[in-house]
């Protein structure tokens, strides 16, 4: 049996705009990925905590409210913090070039801004997903 991808798509902060996260969460499932969608209104806390206890290979944040520098930094200390920085972290939404290579070095191996294909995320966390595996 071929092991599938488990990823946690979630919301955090105040942001109540979840079309986009839903769509990718849908795309994921449709590819055969076991998705976990936390819903609107997650601490980084409770993202963590659900990745960890799920055991997932991946967290997607879905953030349009310009708080992803903020949210994105919280959510790689806790995965510090719980020994779980092998997840994969990626997220999308409304970032700013500026951003992007900031969020890279903290540790964000994808992002997918606006009008961005849901196959090239389908593509990117197979083979992610491949990689981690192969590691452990």
């Amino acid at each position: 049996m071929e092991r599938k991808i488990r990823v946690l798509i979630a919301k955090p902060g105040l942001d109540g705009h979840d079309r986009g996260a839903k769509v990718i969460a849908r795309a994921l499932r449709d590819a055969g990925m076991e998705v976990i969608y936390t819903g609107l209104r997650q601490t980084a806390e409770m993202i963590v905590n659900a990745a960890v206890q799920e055991d997932v290979d991946a967290i997607g944040l879905s953030i349009l409210s310009g708080a992803h520098m903020h949210y994105f930094r919280e959510i790689r200390s806790l995965l510090e913090a719980q020994t779980a920085t092998d997840i994969i972290l990626f997220g999308g939404g409304i970032i700013p070039d500026e951003d992007m290579t900031k969020l890279e070095e903290l540790g964000v191996s994808g992002l997918f801004t606006p009008g961005t294909n849901t196959q090239d995320v389908v593509l990117f966390l197979e083979q992610k997903a491949n990689e981690r595996w192969a590691k452990n």
